[in-house]
């Protein structure tokens, strides 16, 4: 009796077969699961994770995971429809790869919970980035000669928190103009514009993330969850977020990058909304005397992004980068003042410096926790009557 031995050539030929058989099904498929390492995040939506993608041969690859809450809802049905409108927005924002736009990767449900996963980014939030602890934790460790150079060119002391000079600030701004521009193409709204929502890359280049609040334009959800103090005077109104309603926030984020101060995150809705309304009124006090160069360009550029009537703001995220009062027309005035540098090389090198000796704190932290407000559904007769 003789007994068939399996040789090397046999296995191969075995696993020769399985490919064939693989690639013939036109499926693969095999098991994910997502470990949560670390908070990234928490607001009125849900909560954000750093996760990782686990592959074979001890491959991984970071990524971001929103998971959100059903507790704002009346009922499962109406979370599952919100949930299904937002997975259908994912997979229109998932085809644009802009690159100043987050990928987005997928979304799942685990028994009826949906999340969305992401690109993680290598850098950190505006919002952080303009604490005063991590503005002060730079000049523990720089040279004097740096310290110099950053509060020339990129931040400087402000009345509340550091305020960006103005060439970084609108190389961010012509950066995420340039990712707006993308969504609208695509008629989607991002609606929910705000510096936690900014990501400074590594690299020194900027990243609009988290889709949670976004729509498309020809599929608008019963309401909208926005955060007031970036939103629009029409969508405190109660009236539908548009494109000219993102190019509204993202002159208030803007003006609080420039001024070192957030104007309306003290005021209740009837003030902000007034505020929002009579905004050339006391915009010109808000920039510093120090700009005063610049005092006028920069108004310009406000005007076509804040305007309190979004038919006279900039036509589109396109031309309020690109057209004549556009970040771009400001930029080459900075050119023509001498006052130009490299942003994003001094974007990266900022980065470098706030971390090399300071652990960011979580949005949760109650040094960042002020300069946090969150996302939220929002009703003007409810805030009204409050």
């Amino acid at each position: 009796m003789t007994t068939e031995s399996t040789g090397p050539g046999d296995s191969l030929q075995i696993l020769g077969d399985h490919y064939r058989s693989l690639v013939g099904g036109g499926l693969v498929g095999w098991d994910a699961t997502r470990p949560f390492l670390k908070c990234l995040g928490i607001g009125g939506q849900g909560m954000v994770y750093l996760s990782e993608r686990q592959g074979v041969d001890g491959f991984t690859i970071p990524v971001a995971l929103k998971v959100f809450s059903p507790d704002r809802f009346t009922d499962r049905g109406e979370y599952a429809i919100e949930m299904a409108r937002l997975a259908r927005v994912a997979s229109r924002v998932a085809r644009i790869q802009q690159d100043h736009l987050v990928d987005v990767q997928n979304v799942v449900s685990d028994q009826g919970i949906h999340v969305l996963e992401m690109e993680w980014v290598d850098g950190y939030d505006l919002r952080r980035l303009m604490t005063p602890d991590a503005y002060g934790h730079i000049r523990e460790q720089v040279t004097e000669r740096r310290w110099q150079s950053i509060n020339q060119v990129v931040m400087t002391e402000g009345p509340q928190q550091p305020r960006l000079r103005p060439g970084t600030a609108a190389s961010v701004i012509r950066e995420c103009l340039a990712a707006l521009a993308a969504m609208h193409r695509h008629g989607i709204v991002h609606n929910d514009i705000k510096p936690s929502n900014v990501m400074l890359k590594r690299s020194g280049n900027v990243k609009i993330i988290d889709i949670g609040a976004a729509f498309e334009l020809e599929n608008r959800p019963p309401v909208q969850p926005c955060t007031p103090i970036y939103a629009s005077p029409e969508v405190l109104e109660g009236k539908p977020g548009t494109p000219a309603s993102d190019l509204a926030s993202i002159g208030y984020m803007l003006i609080e990058m420039l001024s070192g101060e957030q104007p309306f995150s003290q005021m209740k809705y009837a003030e902000m909304l007034n505020a929002k309304r009579a905004v050339f009124d006391w915009l010109p006090g808000m920039l510093p005397v120090d700009e005063f160069a610049m005092t006028e360009p920069l108004l310009r550029l406000l005007r076509g992004l804040v305007n309190p009537d979004p038919l006279e703001r900039f036509p589109s995220a396109e031309e309020a980068e690109l057209d004549s009062g556009g970040v771009a027309e400001f930029q080459r005035e900075l050119v023509q003042a001498g006052v130009t540098s490299e942003y994003e090389a001094e974007i990266r090198h900022w980065i470098d410096e706030v971390e090399a000796e300071f652990e960011l704190h979580a949005p949760s932290d109650e040094a960042t926790g002020d300069f946090l407000p969150p996302t939220r559904v929002f009703n003007p007769k409810a805030e009204l009557d409050d």
